[in-house]
């Protein structure tokens, strides 16, 4: 089904709603083939308006896959799960349909198509009504007391009986969407439907003047008189305007004033208003987009706290320690950037070691010191000729000399002998600095 026919189906439908012929809207609206997120949640108030759950469920299921964000479709299958007495699914869609309000008082659908305010009290009303449903008093009276800070209209007197009710530990009504509020199509795209001509009819011309006899087209003339010399200074914007803000979701407009934003761009929110939409300023253009679909860029940078130590050895390291580390941990973290064993390692600043780490921390000049780093190099003989029966083995004759790199255990060791390096068993070599 193309665009044009779904729009044309979808105004059908709401045009048999607003005259009361239920039966018919809600045919027009299954005979659409691609159904977005607002005509399924349609398809669900008009199934749950007419009682008949188990439908209304699947078409809000239908509804929250398409569009995972719209919290008035987890508040309307919040209300149908209650009246199925399924209390825990509808407790969890009601706190959904809070969380997606994002901190915000309320969130208002028309600019979307519905004429409808979700507001967050309301939500909290219906969260109370289902603790106090599972005999949860404390949490019910806890929610209600919590709606009744976050009311702002003297209209939600029924939350002030909501909460008489939780002292009494009696239930109360619960809070939905009027019956027959539905999304609709933008009325600029319904216009749009109408058959037009853009043609028009012929007329005949004819010049009054006798002797007149041109014909076809005059040349283009010039339009403004005194046309100035330089061009129009275009009208400044200045582009960092605003408080910056990361996209969370992808918003499509579906009226002029809005504006489309993908997750990931940076916008600059210029004013918020109190219907949860905020006016941005994105790529040089200006639009409207929904608050809850932003979040504030972090602006306070972490503060760095730390030491830069350079490290001198065949080539330059630079690491970031915590000053007054003893002498062993800093051995260990040049060992582990140089990817050498620490008991190959030696370290200096002049000449140091672990008594004279404390007067090493105090040359840390603007959090940056510097390290000279150089490795031990330790020579072994062997004593008898070893095969390798692995790749991992080196190979060796008795008398060769062995640079040891690390020890593998008691029993291996690692070294480098003729350009190969392998590991070997400790047995078969001496230290011929010692006694044997």
């Amino acid at each position: 089904m193309s665009f044009v026919s779904c729009l044309r189906q979808w105004a059908d439908a709401v045009a048999f709603s607003e005259k009361g012929d239920k039966i018919s809207a809600l045919q027009a609206f299954l005979e659409i083939q691609d159904k977005t997120s607002k005509i399924s949640f349609n398809i669900g108030c008009l199934h749950l308006n007419n009682d008949d759950f188990d439908v209304a469920e699947k078409a809000f299921d239908n509804s929250i896959g398409k569009d995972e964000h719209l919290a008035v479709a987890f508040f309307q299958r919040g209300i149908t799960f209650y009246k199925k007495e399924k209390f825990e699914e509808s407790l969890l869609d009601f706190q959904q349909a809070f969380k997606e309000l994002r901190g915000n008082q309320l969130i208002d659908y028309k600019p979307l198509g519905l004429r409808y305010k979700l507001y967050a009290c309301e939500v909290l009303h219906n969260i109370g009504l289902v603790y106090a449903t599972l005999g949860k008093w404390e949490k019910a009276q806890e929610n209600l007391l919590t709606a009744l800070n976050l009311r702002s209209e003297a209209k939600f007197g029924h939350i002030d009986q909501a909460v008489e009710s939780i002292l009494k530990q009696k239930l109360f009504s619960l809070v939905g969407i009027p019956a027959g509020l539905l999304f609709k199509p933008n009325k600029h795209y319904v216009a749009e439907l109408e058959k037009k001509d853009y043609l028009g009819k012929a007329k005949v011309l004819s010049s009054v003047v006798p002797a007149d006899n041109f014909s076809g087209f005059a040349p283009l003339q010039p339009q403004v008189v005194d046309a100035p010399t330089a061009p129009k200074q275009p009208e400044v914007l200045r582009a960092l305007e605003g408080e910056p803000h990361t996209v969370l979701y992808e918003f499509i407009p579906e009226t002029e004033e809005e504006l489309a934003v993908l997750p990931g761009n940076i916008v600059f929110v210029l004013q918020r208003g109190d219907d949860n939409w905020a006016s941005v300023m994105f790529n040089g253009r200006k639009g409207l987009v929904p608050y809850n679909y932003l979040e504030p860029l972090t602006k306070d940078p972490k503060v760095f706290s730390g030491c830069i130590v350079k490290v001198h050895f065949m080539f330059t390291i630079a690491m970031c320690i915590s000053p007054g580390q003893p002498f062993t941990a800093v051995l260990q973290l040049v060992s582990t950037k140089l990817k050498r064993p620490a008991s190959t390692l030696r370290l200096r600043y002049l000449t140091v070691d672990e008594s004279e780490m404390e007067v090493l921390w105090s040359c840390m000049k603007e959090n940056r010191l510097t390290l000279w780093c150089s490795a031990t190099q330790v020579n072994m003989v062997a004593l008898f000729s070893y095969e390798a029966s692995t790749p991992e083995d080196l190979e060796f004759r008795e008398g060769d000399v062995i640079t040891v790199l690390s020890k593998v255990n008691d029993e291996w060791l690692e070294g480098e002998c003729k350009g190969k390096v392998g590991i070997f068993p400790s047995s078969f070599v001496a230290d011929p600095n010692k006694d044997q």
